[in-house]
């Protein structure tokens, strides 16, 4: 749970409705800290929409001292991941290649069911160059430090990076992020937040560029499960109808005991085994279960994956005249989308279909399923420097989340360790079309794992 309640939503919400703080404070202190000469803001942000979000801020303030009703989130400043559409700018995918491209004609579904909801877009937020990495690296506009041991220059995990650092440095309240094998968890995991991977076909793709269209999906970033919820209801267009009364003796959650948890660090095994503990003692059942088909991933995978051949489809006439533009460690993962042909990739959407069917009867009578986030804590950017400490450090990061993606489920990331200490996530996950389920559990879930809860 946050250690920051003043940046929950329903705070702010409260505060603003009651016209103790103005839209205007807000705005300014989160472009006071992204200008900040000792920030990370240069690095979290590849645009800032400071007089555009300072009007937008005006604009609410006046219409409440006038007495309109306004959304509850009228003013709250948030953060857009740069794979987003916004009109007027050019959306650049954390990447040079598409610079020059032309501008975008109007704001992606996502950006603008967060503009109608009242929401201030701060700015777009650095990014994994196409998306295509669990680490958060970006050797064009720099790599967002991860807020913990800031001092070492740690990785904030990927590819939503500088979105989850906008979060912890309190440069926004609330970021949009896109998911296709851990990239909203996987940062929030390392950064010590919130973050959530809804099912894919929740929050509509349209005007975000792609990566993987049979496995991106569009999540949020927060302070807190309520603040994630939240913004999902506003994305998913739908009210957050949380299961009522929901306490831990309700929940019966899965443990995943293999694979998942191979080659723990010790931080991160000592920590899930205290959120279990933690979760057991508070009244929840715990049942430890196997999944033997988990196994089977690397083998299905072997190729590059359903990701890898969905992006090479989408950047092979590019790659054809631009290939040396891009980020060579991108270029590596997406260029084995050449090792498939037709009948390969039409397999592994049939082995996914059969995998997902297996995988579900065996979890669809657990309330969520827990295991740890990812296997690492956050490494240093200067341990990555040799391409095979990075890809081995970007396998891992996205071993756990990704079985998520594969078999089209829902998924939220909370922290669970102790104040001070390196960031440690807790996942839990569930069946497509779980979502409330799943963020009604987590609820419960966050005061309790989290240290002193």
């Amino acid at each position: 749970m946050t250690s920051h309640p003043e940046r929950n939503l329903a705070h702010l919400a409260t505060e603003l409705a009651a016209q103790r703080i103005s839209s205007r404070e807000l705005v300014t202190d989160c472009l006071t800290r992204i200008s900040s000469s000792t920030g990370e803001g240069s690095r979290v942000f590849l645009k800032v929409c400071g007089e555009q979000a300072l009007a937008t801020a005006d604009f609410f303030d006046r219409m409440r001292q006038q007495g309109a009703r306004l959304s509850p989130f009228a003013g709250i400043p948030v953060s857009i991941k740069d794979l987003f559409d916004v009109a007027g700018d050019t959306t650049l995918a954390g990447s040079t290649v598409l610079k020059g491209a032309p501008v975008a004609e109007r704001d992606a579904a996502a950006v603008a069911r967060l503009r109608a909801a009242g929401f201030v877009v701060i700015g777009r937020t650095n990014m994994t160059e196409f998306a295509f990495s669990g680490l958060g690296m970006n050797p064009s506009y720099g790599t967002p430090l991860n807020p913990w041991d800031r001092a070492t220059g740690r990785i904030p995990g990927g590819s939503s990076s500088g979105a989850a650092v906008s979060i912890t440095d309190a440069m926004a309240f609330g970021a949009l992020g896109t998911d296709t094998g851990g990239s909203c968890r996987i940062p929030a995991a390392m950064c010590g937040i919130v973050g959530f991977k809804p099912t894919a076909s929740r929050v509509p793709m349209a005007g975000t560029y792609p990566l993987s269209p049979s496995l991106d999906s569009i999540g949020p970033l927060a302070n807190s499960v309520a603040c994630c919820a939240a913004l999902d209801a506003v994305l998913a267009g739908r009210p957050f109808d949380p299961v009522a009364g929901l306490a831990a003796g309700d929940l019966h959650l899965g443990v995943l005991t293999s694979y998942v948890t191979d080659g723990l660090d010790k931080v991160v095994a000592d920590n899930f085994e205290r959120a279990l503990r933690a979760l057991t003692k508070a009244g929840a059942t715990l049942t430890d279960v196997s999944l033997p088909e988990l196994a089977q991933l690397p083998e299905i995978n072997r190729n590059g994956g359903i990701s890898s051949a969905e992006s090479y489809a989408h950047h092979r006439a590019r790659l054809a005249q631009e290939a040396e533009r891009y980020d060579p460690r991108v270029l590596i993962r997406i260029l084995r989308g050449r090792e498939q042909d037709a009948a390969d990739y039409i397999n592994l959407l049939n082995i996914r279909a059969d995998f997902t069917a297996r995988v579900a009867r065996r979890l669809g009578k657990f309330t969520a399923v827990l295991m740890p986030t990812i296997p690492i804590t956050a490494p240093a950017l200067s341990d990555l420097a040799k391409d095979d400490a990075y890809v081995r450090a970007n396998g891992l990061a996205l071993r756990n989340p990704s079985i998520v993606n594969f078999i089209d489920g829902c998924a939220i990331s909370v922290p669970c360790h102790d104040p001070g200490t390196a960031p440690v996530g807790l996942s839990l996950f569930g069946l497509r079309n779980t979502d409330t389920q799943l963020l009604s559990a987590a609820a419960v879930v966050e005061p309790i794992v989290a240290a002193g809860g």
